[in-house]
C-alpha cells in the first residue's frame, strides 16, 4: 500500500470514527423510539380491538375513521377527550408556574452563604431524589379521608375544614394531584436555577449595591435577565414532563382517575386498555404527539426571536 493510500485510509478512519461510536446509540434510539412510534401511527389507521390482538394485520383499515371519532366533540369519546385536554392544560400551566416560582425563590434564597445552607439544599432535593412510586404512594396514604395525615392536620389540629374531605375523589382530586406534582417536580427547577446562578458574576451585584440598588431591584435587573436563557429551556422541559406525566396520576388514583383529574396520559391509557380499542387510543396518542410538536416548535420560535431582539 502506497504512502498516499495509507494517509487516505487514516483520514477516512478518523472521519468515520465518530459515526461508528454513535452507531450503538442510533440503533437503540431507532428500536426504542422510532419503531414503536411508526407502529403506533400505523395502528391509529386500523380498527385494532381485542379481536385482532393475535393478528394485527387482520384488523380492518379505517383510514381517518379513528381520528374522526376522537375529535368529534359532539360524541362521548371526543367530548371526554376534549375535557381531558383542558384539564391537562390547566394542570400543566399551574405545575410549571408553581415549580418555576418555588425553584427560583429557593435558589435565590440559598445563593448567599449562611450556616445550614448545605443542609437546606439537601432537604430541598429530597423529593427529586425519591423514587416516584414510593413518593406518590406515601402521598396517597396521607390523602386518605379517615386515617390520612392531611385531614388529621387540617381538620383535627388546625380546624380549617368543617369535615374530613375526600382528597382522592371529586373536585378535590385535582388539588391533590397538583400538590403531589409540584412537590416532586419543583426541586428540579431549584437545581437548574441554582446551577445557573453560579454563572452570574458577583461583580454585577456589587456594582448594583454601590449604585444603591436593593435586593428586589437586583433580582429584577440582574438575576432574572441573566437567567432568561436557562429559564427558556427549563419551562419547556417542565411543560413536556408535566403534560406527559403518567406515573403520578396512575399511582395516586389507580386506573380510573376522577373526572377533575383526568389527565391525557391516563385518559389515553384507559381508552386503549380499558376498552381494548387500540386504534382509537393510538389516534389519541398521535394527536398528543402532534400537539406537543407544534407547541414546542412555536415556543422555540418565539423564544429565539425574543433572544435575537434582546441581543440586537
Amino acid at each position: 500500500m502506497s504512502g498516499s493510500a495509507v494517509v487516505r485510509f487514516a483520514r477516512l478512519r478518523r472521519a468515520g470514527l465518530p459515526y461508528v461510536l454513535l452507531l450503538p446509540a442510533l440503533v437503540v434510539e431507532v428500536l426504542v423510539h422510532l419503531v414503536p412510534m411508526v407502529i403506533g401511527v400505523v395502528m391509529s389507521f386500523r380498527g385494532l380491538t381485542q379481536f385482532f390482538l393475535g393478528n394485527w394485520g387482520a384488523a380492518p383499515w379505517k383510514g381517518l375513521g379513528n381520528y374522526r371519532v376522537v375529535v368529534g366533540v359532539d360524541a362521548p369519546v371526543g367530548a371526554a377527550l376534549l375535557h381531558s385536554f383542558w384539564v391537562t392544560c390547566v394542570f400543566s400551566v399551574l405545575v410549571v408556574g408553581l415549580c418555576w416560582l418555588l425553584g427560583t425563590a429557593a435558589a435565590v434564597f440559598l445563593q448567599e452563604g449562611f450556616r445550614g445552607r448545605g443542609l437546606l439544599r439537601a432537604v430541598f432535593l429530597v423529593p427529586y431524589a425519591l423514587p416516584v412510586y414510593a413518593a406518590v404512594i406515601t402521598w396517597a396514604f396521607m390523602f386518605q379521608r379517615d386515617g390520612g395525615l392531611v385531614d388529621h392536620v387540617l381538620h383535627d389540629q388546625l380546624h380549617l375544614t368543617g369535615g374530613r374531605p375526600f382528597w382522592l375523589l371529586g373536585d378535590n382530586s385535582f388539588v391533590a394531584l397538583l400538590v403531589v406534582a409540584v412537590w416532586k417536580t419543583w426541586p428540579f427547577a431549584f437545581l437548574v436555577v441554582m446551577a445557573a446562578l453560579q454563572s452570574i458574576p458577583k461583580e454585577l451585584y456589587e456594582a448594583a449595591a454601590l449604585d444603591g440598588a436593593g435586593m428586589l431591584r437586583q433580582l429584577w435587573r440582574i438575576t432574572l435577565p441573566s437567567l432568561r436563557p436557562v429559564n427558556q429551556v427549563l419551562v419547556l422541559v417542565l411543560f413536556l414532563w408535566t403534560f406527559n406525566d403518567f406515573n403520578t396520576p396512575y399511582v395516586l388514583f389507580g386506573k380510573a382517575a376522577p373526572k377533575s383529574a383526568d389527565l391525557l396520559s391516563v385518559h389515553i391509557y384507559q381508552a386503549s386498555f380499558a376498552t381494548w380499542n387500540f386504534g382509537t387510543g393510538s389516534a389519541m396518542s398521535v394527536l398528543l404527539l402532534l400537539f406537543l410538536l407544534v407547541v414546542t416548535a412555536g415556543y422555540l420560535l418565539v423564544t429565539s426571536r425574543g433572544r435575537k431582539h434582546a441581543d440586537g
